[in-house]
């Protein structure tokens, strides 16, 4: 293996990391707690 065979690997490792958080981000599932931690600064004690 040379160092472009790495790089490469390291790129696709990335790009599927980057998509996972994204999708993570946006599912429906997490939307109700995201939602509410948007809320959080403007709450009164």
């Amino acid at each position: 293996m040379d160092i472009n065979t790495l790089r490469s690997i390291a790129t696709v490792v990335g790009l599927i990391t980057f998509i996972g958080i994204f999708a993570w981000a946006y599912s429906r599932r997490n939307r109700a707690d995201f939602d509410e931690a948007a809320r959080l600064p403007f709450g009164q004690d």
